[in-house]
Parts: structure tokens; C-alpha cells; sequence
């Protein structure tokens, strides 16, 4: 079994050319398996679904649902290569589901929060004010961090409140701005950015200190910095203005179908992550409401 093992990683790395973490993991979820044949005083490689359900069983008990499909991954690719090389006869694997992997749901920021985020930056200084732009338009927008980044000086149409996004698979959507978004960034464009480009200016809204287009990391680091600065602990990302965005719009009433097409998002059960959140505060609203909550 080991042998084969070996050989199955060999093959991994010549023929398949699979990264070198990959390889490792899966060298470490066989070898387990092994080990386990080895206790059971199985010395060849079981095709009996019943000896393959019994240790994934033993298995599932001690791993994360993660763990748990990658070393069911190892083991289908393992059979697939044994039955090409025929030294099986059958695949037990064919019949064993990964299991489902575990839903995360996303960090979202209180109201509170938003506030003390938007209220970080310097907005007397050109880089603080255009922070606070841009927390201002994510926040307003549920915009991507890439969108933002990407976003030209001819998609915006500040006087009608409205933006012009092009998001994943070069879409195009149409966005609403609020008003107080729209203020925040008329002053970033009045005050701050013509004293940041220093020559030619970019097409793109945002510019670092540089005068350059701002980048993704640029605004994570920036956004880090100031959810620091006033404590919060939660695990804060450009995205999480994103996920705040759309679950305040779904816990004040708004439509899913309406969320959905401001995120842009292409299917409907990517934005349904969101009403699990707001299940979430319809039932702590409950407990501190109800006389028997």
C-alpha cells in the first residue's frame, strides 16, 4: 500500500504536475488510510464499500468538513489512478459524496460601526478624504473592492446619483449612490485628487499618493489600519462593507431580487447568503423583544 502510495504521488508530480502542497496533503490523507487498513490487518487495497465507509466514518468524527473532502478527493484520485493502471477491478469511490462544505457566513459591521469607520479618516488631509470616500462608496454601493479600484472618471453620474459598474465577466450594471455618498466623493474630486496626480491623471477615480491607480491591497491596508485605530476586533475587509451593505438593505425590507441585482450578482442563491444573516437578527430581535423571548 505504501508503495502505491508512493507511486501515486510520483505520478501526481510528473504526469499531473499538481502543486507540491497538494501532493503532500494527499501523500498525508493515503497514508492515514493506510495506517487504518494496517489496524484492521488489511494489507491490500480494499473495493469493498463497506471498508471504505467504515473508515471514512472513523474519520469523519475527528475532521473538519474542509479535511474531510480533501482526503475523499485523495482517495477518488487514488482509485481512478489504481483502475487506469489495473491493479483494481472496481471503484468503491465512485459511490462516496464529498460532503458539503461548511457555510461561512461573512463579518458584517453594525450601524455604530459604520459610523465610527466613516468618522476615521482625516478628511482635512487629501488621502483621509479620499478614504473616507471610498468607504462612503462602498458602503453606499456594495461596490467590490476590484470594482472600486477599476472604476473610471466616465461611469460616474454623480448628478444623477447613479454609477456605472463593469463587475465580474465585464458586465455592466447601473448602481444608485446615495446623496451623502455622492457629497463625499464630489469633495475627494474637488479638494483631493488634483492635489494628488501630478501629471497626466489616470482614468480611473481613485489615485494613490503617487497620483497612480489605487490598488486593491492599497485599500484593504488603509481599511486595516483604521478598523485598528478605533478597536474593532472582528475580521474586517474591503468586502465586509460589501456584506454590511447588503444585509442593513434586507433587515430594513428591501427586495432580494432588488439586492441581487445591486451586488450583480449573476444567481440569485449567491445573494441568499445574506437573508441567513438577517434570520440572524430577526431572531436576537425576538429574544430582546418578546416578554418570553
Amino acid at each position: 500500500m505504501n508503495d502505491l502510495i508512493l507511486d501515486f504521488v510520483h505520478y501526481l508530480d510528473v504526469e499531473r504536475g499538481l502543486a507540491k502542497t497538494t501532493q503532500s496533503s494527499y501523500k498525508q490523507d493515503l497514508t492515514e488510510f493506510a495506517q487504518w487498513l494496517a489496524a484492521q490487518h488489511t494489507t491490500a487495497v480494499p473495493e469493498e464499500l463497506a471498508v471504505i465507509q467504515a473508515f471514512l466514518a472513523s474519520q469523519d468524527a475527528v475532521k473538519a468538513p474542509s479535511s474531510m473532502s480533501r482526503m475523499i478527493s485523495a482517495m477518488r484520485k487514488f482509485y481512478r489512478y489504481l483502475g487506469r493502471e489495473g491493479l483494481v477491478h472496481t471503484d468503491p469511490m465512485a459511490l462516496i459524496a464529498s460532503p458539503k462544505p461548511a457555510q461561512h457566513l461573512p463579518a458584517t459591521l453594525s450601524s455604530p460601526e459604520i459610523d465610527a469607520l466613516m468618522a476615521a479618516p482625516d478628511v482635512t488631509k487629501p488621502l483621509g478624504l479620499r478614504d473616507r470616500a471610498i468607504f462612503e462608496l462602498m458602503y453606499a454601493t456594495g461596490l467590490r473592492v476590484s470594482e472600486v479600484v477599476n472604476l473610471r472618471m466616465d461611469q460616474l453620474h454623480l448628478t444623477l446619483n447613479l454609477l456605472q459598474v463593469t463587475g465580474k465577466g465585464d458586465k455592466e450594471r447601473i448602481v444608485p449612490i446615495s446623496p451623502q455618498a455622492v457629497d463625499w466623493v464630489q469633495q475627494y474630486l474637488t479638494r483631493s485628487r488634483p492635489r494628488l496626480v501630478r501629471m497626466q491623471p489616470p482614468a480611473t477615480v481613485f489615485v494613490n499618493f503617487h497620483g497612480a491607480t489605487l490598488t486593491r491591497q492599497g485599500i484593504w491596508k488603509n481599511l486595516k489600519a483604521y478598523i485598528d485605530a478605533i478597536g474593532i476586533t472582528k475580521n474586517v475587509t474591503p468586502h465586509t462593507l460589501r456584506h454590511s451593505f447588503a444585509t442593513h438593505l434586507l433587515e430594513n425590507g428591501a427586495d432580494l431580487r432588488v439586492v441581487q441585482e445591486l451586488l450583480g450578482h449573476a444567481d440569485i442563491s449567491t445573494t441568499q447568503i445574506y437573508t441567513h444573516l438577517s434570520n440572524q437578527k430577526l431572531v436576537a430581535v425576538y429574544h430582546q423583544t418578546h416578554p418570553r423571548g
